[in-house]
């Protein structure tokens, strides 16, 4: 099959922002006198859901508290430790090259997704970007990446998503499109590989043989 759009997630695939996501997380847990726990298992399984479920694990009542923190900490620090993984604005102007439509589906709220992906230089390759503020489901539900497909006027059969985490690639599964897992984000590449990733991504140039 002709692949005609391909869609990423955003952290942990496209940008390396996860120290700050730590970094942050710790700062809110350490403000509101939240236990982390032992290892970071128990909050790192976490990432990948919308900031308001987040909050409301682990907050509960005081959710409100605990998002308007993170997103105070999250602001002070973007710039200084948002970055782009190597050879990600080199593979995107590939795509582009190759007349594909390309897009960003992330459980990431609007506003900070927006100022991620014109910090990064992101936002002139993208066609459509799909938030949680955009979507009443959440991945792993397929409802943003239908949503996105939609709006290129896009197929299943003819896309790839491209993401870093079990929510990615299950999210990929339900709707139906090649799924491919990179292995320098959130997710092991042994975790990858038993969630049955259609293929691993170890660099971007290996994205050029499933098109």
């Amino acid at each position: 099959m002709h692949i005609t759009t391909v869609l990423f997630d955003l952290d942990g695939t496209l940008v390396d922002t996860l120290p700050l996501i730590v970094q942050t997380l710790r700062k809110v847990f350490s403000d509101m006198k939240i236990p982390w726990g032992d290892d970071d298992v128990n909050v790192m399984k976490l990432i990948g859901y919308p900031l308001a479920d987040i909050g409301e694990h682990f907050a509960g009542e005081k959710k409100a508290h605990f998002i308007e923190l993170y997103l105070h900490y999250y602001e002070i620090e973007h710039d200084r430790m948002t970055r782009l993984y190597p050879g990600t604005l080199e593979i995107l102007k590939y795509l582009k090259s190759r007349d594909l439509k390309l897009g960003i589906v992330t459980s990431k709220g609007r506003p900070v997704t927006l100022r991620t992906v014109a910090y990064t230089g992101l936002e002139r390759f993208m066609d459509v970007i799909v938030t949680a503020h955009d979507v009443l489901k959440h991945k792993p539900d397929p409802e943003p990446l239908m949503k996105a497909l939609d709006m290129l006027k896009a197929s299943v059969e003819q896309t790839i998503f491209v993401g870093d985490s079990r929510f990615d690639i299950l999210t990929g599964q339900k709707a139906g499109t090649l799924n491919l897992g990179v292995t320098w984000g959130l997710a092991s590449r042994k975790e990858l590989e038993l969630l049955k990733a259609d293929g691993l991504l170890d660099e971007w140039i290996e994205i050029k043989k499933y098109l």
